[in-house]
């Protein structure tokens, strides 16, 4: 029996101990399954083979050592000449050792077509890119060779967007400006990854038309509202050695206005594009002899609200022309018995910045203020002089006074105070303001060597968004003065023709955006702190 309990306590022991002798050999060894794959697929043959000439078939297909897949085919394919309708290319979304090319199009005669794939390629295990294969055929009797090369640079941003397409249209008897409206390019490539340059090769000699744009729908076709463009100065005679420098650009939309029609009581929105400002809406509609009306910017939407007063119980509908400019149109709006909005007033709460006015806004244009029945006393009740002014159009007064360090402000409105369009009155509001002290903020003086005035100084976010702005039309110091502590990026707008305002350019009338010079570094400002900035600007 005790034979039996040693034997049996011998084998558990064996048991456990080989189990530790494996446990620790499996601990030290850790196998990790080898070397991660790196290495990008390879292309074993395709038919037609490439840069084959005489093309004229329907179907390419492109034969690889492993399985791949195809990524981003939609950004990263670029076709030149672009083909419409646009080839199929097959498979999407699953693994194969074959990628098939269908032609949908009809091609043209005597010319070389080129598919850049960029990184679409993959691999379909670690997704190694088959990087910016291209297969190029001819339905000619030779290849094209000759290319054009240059950079792109963006009017506003420091650094031009991703996936910029830069595209050749051919100049002969049917060549028209209008063409980057409706037609396709003769030739194009794109930036893909990130970089400013481009090479638009396998091109036959010629003489073309150079524009770069930021096609947001990739349709190949200039839309003034959604997207960038830039153009070379002159056409372009290929072979040529010259690299070309473009500039992208978003234009000012043509103004327009969008259905108007009537959104309250006595009150219709214009909808509209582009610049609204200088826009005229009047009525030749048969109105009563005490007719008013007046026209506000909408705080939230693109619309300019047109009030008219008394109501009009007998008319079904007015006819208006809108001008802005060169634009004029027609349109008859439809009038309904609705109820008016009812006067709803904001204004500015908080912190008050030193540069900055306390605001009043209302949903309803105001027609009258009582200034006597307002008052703004500091943090010790003393009353505070202010002067008003009011921005009939986008229905604000401002009110202007001056602030000191960590103070606070009370603003009284008594009642009637305010009085809208349709004689509503304010009931009581009462506004409590602060300031903080002036070390908490920075400061920031700019000085400008080699500028051409007048020029606009500007200081944006990293995004590009704008903080703020100073006019100087001579050789001076730039002082923007009490800053949030943050990092500012300046730029510097030429002001060409001198209208206080950036110009972005215009494609059809040939007009070069004016131009802006970036800071290269971002300047942090913090509370407290003054950074000097020297800034030469280049010719």
């Amino acid at each position: 029996m005790k034979l039996i309990m040693r034997n049996k306590l011998s084998n558990l022991f064996f048991i456990l101990t080989l189990g530790l002798i494996i446990i620790s050999c499996a601990n030290r060894g850790n196998p990790s399954g080898g070397p991660k794959d790196i290495t990008p697929p390879k292309i074993v043959k395709s038919t037609p083979k490439n840069y084959t000439t005489n093309f004229n078939g329907k179907e390419i297909k492109i034969y690889f050592d492993e399985y791949v897949k195809i990524k981003n085919l939609s950004k990263q394919l670029i076709i030149s000449p672009p083909m419409d309708p646009a080839p199929e290319v097959t498979p999407l979304g699953t693994a194969s050792k074959y990628i098939t090319i269908k032609i949908n199009d009809t091609l043209s005669e005597n010319t070389t077509y080129a598919f850049n794939f960029g990184n679409s390629i993959v691999d379909n295990n670690e997704e190694n890119p088959y990087s910016y294969y291209k297969f190029i055929f001819s339905t000619g009797s030779y290849i094209d060779s000759l290319s054009v090369k240059g950079d792109i640079t963006d009017a506003v941003l420091r650094k031009p967007e991703d996936f910029v397409s830069v595209r050749l249209y051919e100049v002969d008897s049917t060549f028209k400006d209008s063409i980057v409206y409706n037609k396709l390019p003769k030739y194009v490539t794109n930036t893909l990854d990130s970089t400013t340059t481009f090479s638009i090769d396998n091109i036959k000699a010629g003489k073309y038309m150079l524009v770069a744009l930021k096609d947001a729908n990739e349709d190949n076709k200039f839309q003034q509202k959604t997207d960038k463009i830039g153009f070379y100065k002159n056409y372009i005679t290929v072979p040529t050695d010259s690299t070309f420098s473009l500039k992208l650009f978003k234009e000012e939309t043509n103004f327009s206005i969008i259905r108007p029609r009537l959104v309250a009581g006595e009150k219709i929105a214009f909808g509209y594009q582009g610049d609204y400002k200088n826009t005229t809406i009047t009525t030749s509609s048969v109105v009563p002899d005490n007719f008013k009306f007046i026209i506000t910017k909408d705080a939230i939407t693109d619309s300019l609200n047109y009030w008219y007063k008394p109501r009009l119980k007998d008319t079904d509908s007015l006819l208006f022309t809108v001008k802005n400019h060169t634009y004029s149109e027609d349109f008859t709006v439809k009038i309904s018995d609705q109820p008016r909005d009812s006067l709803k007033i904001e204004a500015t709460k908080g912190t008050l910045n030193f540069k900055d006015d306390f605001k009043i806004t209302a949903n309803i244009p105001f027609s009258k203020f009582d200034k006597e029945k307002l008052t703004i006393l500091d943090k010790d009740s003393v009353n505070v002089a202010y002067k008003t002014t009011l921005d009939t159009l986008n229905n604000k007064y401002s009110f202007s006074f001056d602030k000191t360090e960590n103070n606070k402000y009370y603003v009284q409105v008594l009642p009637e105070a305010f009085t809208d369009f349709f004689d509503n009155k304010n009931d009581t509001l009462k506004y409590t303001l602060s300031t903080k002290s002036f070390a908490d903020y920075g400061n920031i003086r700019v000085t400008l060597y080699n500028a051409k005035y007048p020029i606009i100084a500007q200081l944006t976010d990293a995004n590009g968004e704008l903080k703020a702005e100073l006019y100087s039309t001579k050789p001076e110091p730039i002082d923007f003065r009490h800053l949030d502590p943050s990092k500012y990026f300046l730029r510097v707008i030429f002001d060409a023709n001198k209208n206080k305002k950036y110009d972005p350019g215009n494609y059809l009338k040939k007009l070069q955006p004016e131009r802006i010079s970036h800071f290269k570094e971002a300047i942090e400002v913090r509370a407290n702190w003054d950074p000097i900035i020297d800034f030469t600007l280049l010719d």
